[in-house]
């Protein structure tokens, strides 16, 4: 049986599409109490005084929690940390009456419904003593500090090089501050059981983290807190941290001894962690014939005042292409804002954008074709890491992708190409994120029916995992994908990381496969010891429900029975083969866009996407699709689109909302190919599989600023890149 590599459909998908598939904020409970968070309306200072005495009149109304009545927490007073945590103390709610940052919650109104629960939110009066806020990254870049997370040490002679080059390019880019909007609203349903444990459906990319987080800072046992996260209703980076809509809520419910739900507002989905704002300066040094002799980038972004939130920006100019002579710099800004947090391709997004366009504006001023100049400078190790590849087919990312675009008919020169009014521009793209493996463990589970149970503490934040996991067992244990099933998302299975990073089908796929083929190994052992004919049989095949040796065949069903169970099960521990060791792994892209900018209103479209991908064994070629169909649609958002604006003198966003946070819309994107070009990797996991979640939004930004240059003549390196700009 032959399940990898099928574009099956999603095995939940009817789930989702009937609307039977429930969310953290969709379970109900006789009784279940509805709480609305109070944010604060200044950036920095204290509470002098919180009146809730108008809200609790209300019928309907039980409690307002705040900073002196919430009930005593067991690590409030010591740092505690999560799997996604950054250097510093996190933030903690209702801890005190400082105030860190706008929109901080500083109070939780609980009622019978949530209507009138935020209606109570209206009427609790605050008073404060503000002080002055800084949130201005750009007035205050000269205070930065070095990152915690330090890039790689400088090789070479980065200064030498660049000051006795042939041509040197000096360039600064910008990007905005972007935040996470999933359909899904963060949300935490607890659902207080009759013994005291908590029973809690949170928005999370990661069940266990926030497990291990509520225990702590609770003081609970594990065996009192079990978190559930079946359906996920996107995420990309917004659930890899408990948000406070957690903590909060479980606060109420053991305060009550009730069930509470606490959901967030579109614009509190605005209250935490996003990506962060950047100043980037690329120094290119390069030879009249391209070769790059020295390479130095440099970004400041910003963090809040209590961590140190730090991704990796720059690294990726040191292993993308090949220079002997490089100088990586990273430094953050603490700000009277909340901590940054991972966003899809956290950093890469952005760094590639700098390093991307840097490298097209080298293209211009050398005359030499941007993918060409590409191919002069390929690296064929990493060398940051001064490791080989275990794979690498990005030459085959750039021809493939330049032949379905039709790249050879470009004219280079700017403003050359156009169709009445509208200015033609072609721009390209390389990219590069890590391909990652965790340790991870999976349970498989056999029944006398021949009913196959695959498990593992994971998640799927829309995904596909449900799917490219049951392709897995199938393809392993040789039984048919409709008498699989696939659990995740609870706290109680077996251990996992995060969903993130691209790295789950890398991770928790390989803990599926290891656990399928112990069972297998348990099935053929009991085969042996009953049936003559299975004996002396050195191989096995498992096909269609049954053990195959030459002739010879038994159900699995029967082999269970033959055991004198009611089921078989088995359960392995994953990690990383030490064969990787020796070798650097990543998934590489090509990117190629065609954008239409209109002369005279200077409005830009972006009508053609090719984005080639070389990321090993695709498991599900359409969930793969869907997965870069979906980053290319937000990249381009990135590069026209997204930017959370600040007013600087109230230190608070000013366009938290959908209607004016503009993110693309169908009518903003035409046509988008995705190419997977061939990559087999034995090194990178027993899969062969990179993961494709993130390399698909990288590059693509970066892309659309070429195009918009080529078709306009006009460098924006302020992104995003909007009309007035242009014009």
């Amino acid at each position: 049986m032959s399940a990898i590599g099928k574009p099956l459909d999603r095995v939940d998908g009817l789930l989702k599409v009937t609307g039977q598939a429930r969310y953290a904020g969709e379970f109900a409970e006789d009784g279940l109490l509805h709480a609305s968070v109070v944010s604060s309306d200044i950036a920095k200072g204290r509470v002098i005084r919180i009146d809730a005495s108008k809200a609790l009149a209300l019928p309907g109304v039980v409690m307002v929690l705040d900073h002196l009545n919430r009930p005593k927490l067991a690590s409030y007073d010591e740092s505690y940390a999560d799997a996604d945590a950054a250097d510093g103390s996190p933030f903690r709610p209702l801890y005190n009456d400082r105030v860190l940052y706008s929109g901080q919650p500083l109070a939780l109104v609980i009622a019978d419904n949530l209507e009138l629960a935020r209606h109570a939110g209206s009427l609790v009066v605050i008073e404060y003593a503000a002080e002055p806020a800084e949130t201005d990254l750009l007035a205050l870049q000269d205070q930065a500090h070095p990152s915690p997370q330090t890039p790689p040490a400088p090789r070479g002679n980065f200064q030498a090089e660049w000051a006795g080059a042939a041509t040197r390019l000096d360039l600064h880019y910008s990007t905005p501050i972007e935040h996470h909007n999933p359909m899904e609203p963060h949300a935490s349903t607890v659902l207080y059981q009759p013994d005291g444990t908590l029973h809690i459906h949170d928005k999370t990319q990661g069940p266990q983290n926030c497990q291990a987080y509520v225990q702590k800072v609770f003081g609970l046992d594990k065996s009192q807190v079990r978190i559930f996260a079946a359906f996920v209703g996107g995420a990309f980076g917004s659930g890899l941290r408990p948000q406070y809509q957690l903590p909060l809520a479980v606060m109420a419910s053991l305060a009550l001894k009730r069930s509470v739900r606490v959901t967030l507002t579109r614009q509190q989905m605005f209250t935490f962690g996003y990506r962060p704002r950047t100043l980037q300066r690329l120094q290119i040094g390069a030879s009249a014939n391209g070769r790059v002799l020295a390479l130095g980038h440099t970004a400041v972004g910003q963090t809040s005042r209590f961590e140190d939130f730090s991704e990796h920006v720059v690294e990726w100019s040191g292993m993308l292409y090949h220079c002997d002579n490089v100088q990586l710099t990273y430094k953050l800004v603490p700000l009277d804002v909340f901590t940054p947090l991972d966003m899809r391709a956290p950093g890469a997004a952005l760094g590639l954008i700098g390093l991307e366009c840097a490298m097209d504006e080298l293209a211009c001023a050398l005359g030499i074709d941007p993918v060409q100049l590409r191919l002069i400078n390929y690296a064929e190790r990493n060398q940051n890491e001064d490791k080989p590849w275990s794979s690498k087919a990005l030459r085959e990312c750039y021809s493939e992708g330049a032949e379905r675009f039709g790249w050879s008919q470009r004219n280079p020169e700017p403003r050359s190409m156009r169709e009445g009014r509208q200015l033609i521009g072609w721009g390209m793209a390389g990219g590069v994120w890590e391909a990652l493996q965790m340790k991870a463990s999976a349970r498989a589970r056999i029944d006398v029916d021949g009913k196959l149970t695959v498990s593992s503490a994971t998640t799927d934040i829309g995904t596909g995992t449900y799917t490219v996991m049951t392709q897995i067992a199938a393809q392993v244990s040789g039984v048919a994908m409709a008498d699989i099933s696939f659990l995740l998302g609870d706290s109680s299975l077996p251990t996992a990381p995060l969903q993130g990073g691209s790295f789950t089908v890398s991770s928790v796929g390989t803990a599926v496969q290891q656990a399928c083929e112990a069972l297998n190994a348990k099935l053929l052992k009991i085969a042996r010891q009953t049936y003559p004919a299975f004996k002396d049989a050195e191989t096995a095949r498992f096909d269609n429900g049954q053990l195959h040796v030459g002739d010879q065949r038994v159900s699995l069903a029967q082999l269970v029975k033959d055991s004198g169970e009611d089921a078989l099960q088995v359960q392995v521990d994953s990690e990383p083969d030490k064969k990787r060791e020796g070798y650097a792994t990543a998934t590489h892209s090509a990117v190629f866009v065609e954008v239409r900018v209109d002369e005279d209103l200077g409005t830009i479209r972006v009508s053609r996407v090719v984005s080639a991908i070389a990321a090993g064994r695709v498991v599900n070629p359409k969930m793969a699709r869907s997965q870069i169909l979906g980053a290319v649609v937000w990249g381009i958002g990135m590069a026209l689109h997204e930017e959370t604006q600040v007013d600087h003198q109230l230190g608070r966003y000013m366009n938290h909302s959908l209607a004016e946070y503009h993110i693309p819309v169908n009518a903003d994107i035409g046509e988008i190919d995705v190419v997977f070009v061939e990559e087999y990797d034995e090194i990178v996991n027993a899969l062969g599989s990179k993961g494709v979640g993130e390399i698909g939004i990288v590059g693509v930004a970066a892309a659309v600023a070429n195009a918009i240059y080529h078709a306009t003549g006009k460098r924006v390196r302020e992104f995003p890149i909007t009309l007035d700009k242009v014009l």
